[in-house]
Parts: structure tokens; sequence; C-alpha cells
């Protein structure tokens, strides 16, 4: 049972599209994986819209997302829609499989069309990175062998931690498929799956290693993360 979910204010954040990529693609996958989050979302997706057709229709207003609203032309707005009588067919997303340490995995279809590198191996680690171009925000897709672990680390900036598949457990817990882990600087961890996973991962600045030999690795962390 999924246990850890995206923020109100993120899950709105989302649905006025103010995320980077990144975060607007992990929150699209949990929300297709939670159906607590997907009625959320549909529910600020209507009042939203609601807000929106009342201010479009001159109903006096005093929020501020009504006001960003008033801004909004019905009529141009139809009338673009209108202007043209050529049918654009929507496709759907072609489910992409990728292969990593003998298994074949499904990617969830908010990142089917996004390339990546090619994997990189330490241990019983992979990371592939995704080619977002979101400066020093960077997306990857991190796989952990049955038995494997990160070791022991804070964090300069955020992590977000989305589980696609399998489970892992830390000092804080035991997560499941679709748990949307947000950290930062005020928590440590270390990482490990008994039975292996794969995970999507963000991150904005390098993790600090906190333990052991792995300290030795926090002068060129940046280059790592």
């Amino acid at each position: 049972m999924i246990k850890h979910h995206p923020s109100q204010e993120l899950l709105a954040s989302y649905v006025e599209a103010e995320l980077p990529v990144s975060l607007s693609a992990a929150i699209a996958m949990h929300v297709e994986m939670c159906p607590v989050c997907a009625e959320k979302v549909a529910t600020i997706t209507d009042e939203r819209a609601e807000i929106s057709f009342e201010v479009a229709s001159g109903k006096p207003t005093d929020s501020k997302l009504e006001n960003e609203a008033i801004e909004l032309d019905l009529d141009a707005m139809i009338s673009a829609i209108t202007a043209s009588d050529d049918i654009e067919q929507t496709k759907t997303p072609e489910q992409k499989t990728i292969s990593i340490k003998g298994k074949n995995i499904v990617l969830p279809r908010a990142i089917s069309n996004i390339p990546t590198t090619n994997w990189s191996n330490i241990g019983k680690l992979s990371r592939a990175r995704l080619a977002l171009d979101e400066g020093k925000v960077r997306s990857s897709l991190l796989n952990i062998e049955p038995g494997g672990s990160v070791p022991e680390h804070t964090h300069k900036g955020y992590e977000l931690t989305l589980l696609l598949s399998g489970s892992f457990k830390d000092d804080m817990g035991e997560y499941v498929a679709g748990d949307f882990i947000m950290l930062d600087g005020e928590h440590t961890h270390q990482p490990v799956s008994e039975e292996g996973c794969l995970c999507f991962t963000v991150s904005d600045d390098a993790q600090h290693f906190t333990q052991g030999i792995n300290k030795l690795l926090n002068p060129i962390a940046q280059f790592l993360y």
C-alpha cells in the first residue's frame, strides 16, 4: 500500500503546470499508480476549471487564482480552436521497455519518450540519466539489485525518489511501488533493497556521504549526482 504522497501544494502546482518537467513527470507517474492522488488531482483540476470559466463569464471574484484567470478571453480561445478544420489525431504514447541486468521493465508513459543515457554500474547499483536538460536538476533511473544498498548519505539540496517497482527500506521505513519520497538536508538514510527495485530520482544538488570510506567521495560528489 502506498503511504508516501506529494504534498497538496505540489499537486496544485502540478495542475497549474508550474513544476519543472522532472517533478511534473514524477507526479504524473505517481498519480498513475495512486488512486488517492488521482482523485485529488481531478478535484483540483475541476476547481481550477470552474474558477476560470466563472471569471471568463464575468462573475465577481477575489482570489489569487481568479485574478490570474481574469485575463482569459474565452471567445478568443474558442475562435482559435475552431479556426482550422484540420483534425490532429491524438496519439497514445507507446510503452517503452528497458533492459537492465537481464530484466525487461516497461517504463511509465510519462517518461517513455525521454531519451536516456547508457547504464553506468557500481556494484549492485545501476543508473541511467534522463536527458531533460534542466541545469542543476538531474533526473535518473536507479536500479538496485537484490541485496544492494546506497551508502549512507544526507542531501545538500532536495532528493525525490519515486519507487517504480520492487521495494526498499531505510532508517525511516519501508517503501513500495508508487511511494513518493521527498527528502532534504534534514534527512540521513541508507536505502537497502532485499528484493531489488527500480526508482525514478530527481535531485538538485549532490549527496553528502556520512559513513566510512564513502566519505572520500564527497569532494567529487558534485560530479556524481
